[in-house]
């Protein structure tokens, strides 16, 4: 631990991972289920690693583990035992260390001198993403508690450390009680971890279960252990009202990775709408970097040739 705070000292940017199950989904993979695209740990790993290469070919710097859907409930309901659910997420670290050093391996000195060695991020997904009924847009999970949120996220976070990642990421977090256990749960139990927290909004005033910018703000200041936040898996539209709002309120570096514009329907498991032609992701990234964000790729329906553009405009 210690390299994320480094680079964002460091860095004007950092470069984050693509899409996943997007990527899955292009390839003419099915990630219909509860399990999304963590079935293919299962069945398919080798597609996993592959879509790490590519991220990691087209520029990034942070490479976001396949554990956003792989949780021991999950896993379990799917019929693995506890000891296979805990396998299958130490697999998703595994996947993404390989995916770097096979690339790494192969770049010219030129290409490894211009970039940093890249991180691995243990990809934390919400408890929405358990859920799978699209709540990761809403953050109604009815009446769980901030204890048994913290009993969800803690098995994961250890299997990932036990892994030796280099930060958390702590991502698509639609629901305010969520956070405050996320936070808690690290500064208690896992304090030595560095993080960074991205929310999903609908309206760029407050996160999606409608707690606003100030209780939000209020929270991450609080950690020493979240070290950028923002916004991912959100309508580019949300980003320039939340972002302000935010920088009023906070004085610590932006994520920022949205999703095309289309939205999720969570009963079909499909996205409706049409996507945000307006900018390209660069456009926006550029835009948003005034505004302080630091940490920044694209969500879901983007695409590595979206991530190899950002590489090559904002490297050196």
């Amino acid at each position: 631990m210690g390299h994320f705070k480094e680079l964002l000292e460091e860095k004007n940017y950092l470069i984050l991972h693509g899409a996943l199950g997007t990527e899955l989904e292009f390839s003419g993979h099915d990630v219909s289920g509860k399990l999304w695209s963590a079935k293919y740990l299962l069945e398919n790993p080798e597609f996993i690693q592959d879509i790490h290469e590519t991220y990691v070919r087209a520029g990034s710097d942070l490479i976001t583990t396949s554990s956003y859907q792989a949780t021991l409930p999950g896993l379990t309901d799917y019929g693995l035992t506890t000891d296979e659910a805990k396998a299958i997420i130490a697999l998703t670290v595994r996947l993404a260390k390989q995916a770097r050093e096979k690339v790494w391996s192969e770049l010219a000195p030129e290409e490894k001198a211009n970039r940093p060695y890249p991180l691995i991020s243990g990809d934390i997904g919400p408890y929405a993403a358990y859920l799978a009924d699209g709540s990761e847009y809403t953050g109604r999970y009815g009446d769980i508690t901030k204890e048994e949120l913290k009993d969800f996220h803690r098995p994961r976070i250890r299997i990932l450390l036990d892994q030796e990642v280099d930060l958390l990421a702590l991502e698509t977090m639609p629901n305010f009680l969520e956070a405050q256990a996320l936070v808690e749960l690290l500064a208690d139990e896992f304090p030595e971890v560095e993080a960074y927290m991205s929310f999903t909004s609908q309206d760029g005033r407050s996160i999606s279960d409608g707690t606003g910018l100030a209780h939000v703000a209020e929270l991450i200041n609080r950690s020493q252990q979240v070290l950028a936040v923002g916004l991912n898996c959100s309508s580019p539209a949300v980003y320039h009202d939340f972002l302000t709002g935010l920088r009023q309120l906070t004085d610590k570096p932006f994520v920022t990775y949205p999703n095309s514009g289309e939205v999720y329907d969570g009963a079909s498991q499909t996205w409706t709408a049409q996507a945000d032609h307006s900018h390209s992701l660069l456009e926006y990234i550029l835009y948003w970097h005034k505004l302080g964000a630091k940490v920044v790729g694209g969500c879901c329906r983007t695409r590595p040739k979206d991530i190899e553009v950002l590489a090559n405009a904002i490297r050196p």
